[in-house]
C-alpha cells in the first residue's frame, strides 16, 4: 500500500480508538484527578482563547518537561515577549509545565492525532514554529504542519535501537512522519544514524540538553545539612518504578548488613505511588519513615539517624530531586532495573552522587556508556548486585569528595546543548 493509503488507514483507526481513550483517561483520573481535566482538548476543543504566533513546545511527560525547562529561560532572554504554547500527553508532565508558563502563555493536551483535531489545533493557536522535545513523532501533526506551513523541529532528538526496531516494523508510517519534519537535531550518532535511516532530516548532532542541568544551591544544601545530621551514609533509589522497590526491599531483607551500614531513601517517579510504596514497605516488615509530614529534610533525617535500623525513608516530596541527590553518597538509579529503558542518570551526578545502574538503559544509552567509561557509574545485573555495589562505594570515605568532584566534572564536561541549539533556532525564532 502506499503511503498515502497506509496514512487513511492509521487515521481511521485513531479515529476509532477515540471512545477507548476516553474512558482510560477517566479511570485514571481516579489517582491522577489531572487526566479527567479538559479532556475535549484532545479533540481540538478549547475553552482557552487562541491567537496566532506562538510558539508550540511539546514536552509529552515529566521528562520532556524538564527537557524544556533547560531550554525556556534561555529562549525567553533571547527572544523577549515569545508566546508560549506548551503541550502534553500525561498529567506528571503537565503538572510540572506549569510553573513553566508566564502571562500570555497557554497550556492544553496534545491533540490526538486524527486530522480533524489535528486541524482544529493549528487552526485556534496558529503557531509560527513547533519545537517538539525528544522523541513525540505523530505522522498527522507532521502532515498538517507541512501542508500549513509550520516548521516542526525535533530537538534534543533520541532514538533507541529498540524504538527503532519497532518503527521499523510500521515503517511506511514512521517514515512519513519523520521525513515530514523540517529539521532534526540529535543528541549523538547513533541517535542521528537511526534517525536518518527511517528518512529523519539529522541536520546537526548537539550533545544531551540534560547535560546543562543547573544547580539549585537551596536543593543542594538542604542535602547537605540533611547528610550532617546521619550517621550512616545514605543510598538513594531514584526514580523508582513498579517492581523496583520491591525488588530493592528483598535484596536488604537478605542482606543485613546493608541495614547496619547505610540509610535506605526510596524516591518514587510517579507521585501517584507514594501510598502503594509506603504499603510495601510496612509490609515487607521494615519501619518507615516518611518525607511529607516534616517541616524539612534536615528535620527528617534528625528523626531518622535516631530510628531503628531497619527503618527507611520514603521521598515522598515534589521538586525535592536536588537535595536526595546531594544527601544520597550513592544513587540507585530507577527504570534500569526493569525493561523500561532508565530514568535520567545526569542529574544525580550533576549534585555529586555516583550512580549504579541496572541492566535497561537504552532511553539514556550513550550518557550510560559515557559515566561508566569516566567511573561515575557501576552497571549490574540485579537489584542485589546493586545494593552491594551501592555499599562497595559507601565503604571509601576516603574518596567521597573526589568521587563527588568527579561526577560534577563528568557533567559540565559534557555540557554545552543548550548553546549550540540556541543558535541553531535562531533563524526559525527570528521567523516566529
Amino acid at each position: 500500500m502506499s503511503s498515502r493509503v497506509w496514512l487513511s488507514f492509521y487515521s481511521l483507526v485513531m479515529w476509532a480508538l477515540q471512545p477507548l481513550v476516553v474512558r482510560k483517561l477517566r479511570r485514571r483520573s481516579r489517582d491522577e484527578p489531572l487526566y479527567g481535566q479538559d479532556i475535549p482538548e484532545r479533540w481540538g476543543h478549547y475553552a482557552t482563547p487562541g491567537g496566532q504566533g506562538f510558539v508550540w513546545v511539546h514536552a509529552v511527560s515529566l521528562g520532556e518537561t524538564r527537557v524544556a525547562a533547560l531550554l525556556l529561560p534561555h529562549l525567553r532572554a533571547k527572544w523577549p515577549g515569545m508566546r508560549l504554547l506548551l503541550t502534553h500527553g500525561t498529567a506528571t508532565g503537565r503538572e510540572a509545565g506549569r510553573a513553566l508558563l508566564q502571562p500570555g502563555d497557554v497550556q492544553v493536551w496534545q491533540p490526538w492525532d486524527t486530522p480533524s483535531a489535528v486541524q482544529r489545533f493549528l487552526h485556534h493557536f496558529q503557531p509560527r514554529v513547533g519545537l517538539l522535545m525528544e522523541t513525540e513523532v505523530w505522522p498527522n501533526w507532521v502532515q498538517a504542519c507541512r501542508a500549513q506551513g509550520v516548521p516542526l523541529l525535533l530537538l534534543n532528538a533520541r532514538l533507541s535501537e529498540k524504538s527503532y526496531q519497532q518503527a521499523q516494523r510500521l515503517r511506511v508510517l514512521s517514515h512519513t512522519a519523520y521525513a515530514g519534519l523540517t529539521e532534526v537535531w540529535a543528541q549523538n550518532e547513533d541517535d542521528a544514524r537511526r534517525l536518518r535511516a527511517l528518512g529523519a532530516n539529522v541536520t546537526a548532532v548537539l550533545g544531551n540538553l540534560k547535560f546543562d542541568v543547573p544547580l539549585d544551591d537551596r536543593l543542594q544544601a538542604a542535602g547537605w545539612q540533611a547528610r550532617a545530621r546521619l550517621s550512616r551514609p545514605v543510598v538513594v533509589l531514584a526514580s523508582s518504578r513498579e517492581g523496583e522497590e520491591q525488588a530493592l526491599l528483598q535484596a536488604l531483607q537478605r542482606t543485613p548488613q546493608a541495614l547496619e551500614q547505610a540509610h535506605w531513601l526510596i524516591v518514587p517517579r510517579h507521585p501517584q505511588r507514594f501510598d502503594e510504596v509506603a504499603d510495601l514497605v510496612q509490609a515487607a516488615g521494615f519501619a518507615l519513615l516518611r518525607r511529607s509530614p516534616c517541616d524539612s529534610l534536615e528535620q527528617a533525617a534528625a528523626r531518622w539517624t535516631s530510628a531503628d535500623a531497619r527503618t527507611l525513608m520514603l521521598g515522598d516530596s515534589l521538586g525535592e530531586v536536588g537535595a536526595y541527590a546531594s544527601m544520597a553518597q550513592v544513587t540507585l538509579m530507577g527504570g534500569s532495573f526493569e525493561p523500561l529503558g532508565g530514568q535520567n542518570l545526569i542529574e544525580p551526578l550533576a549534585y555529586g552522587s555516583p550512580v549504579v545502574v541496572g541492566p535497561h538503559t537504552f532511553n539514556f544509552e550513550q550518557a550510560t556508556r559515557e559515566a561508566l567509561r569516566a567511573g561515575v557509574a557501576m552497571r549490574v545485573s540485579t537489584m542485589a548486585e546493586g545494593v552491594l555495589a551501592a555499599l562497595n562505594w559507601t565503604q571509601q570515605p576516603s574518596q567521597e569528595t573526589a568521587c563527588s568532584q568527579h561526577c560534577r566534572d563528568f557533567v559540565q564536561q559534557h555540557a554545552g546543548a543548550v548553546a549550540r541549539s540556541l543558535a541553531r533556532l535562531s533563524p526559525w525564532m527570528t521567523k516566529a
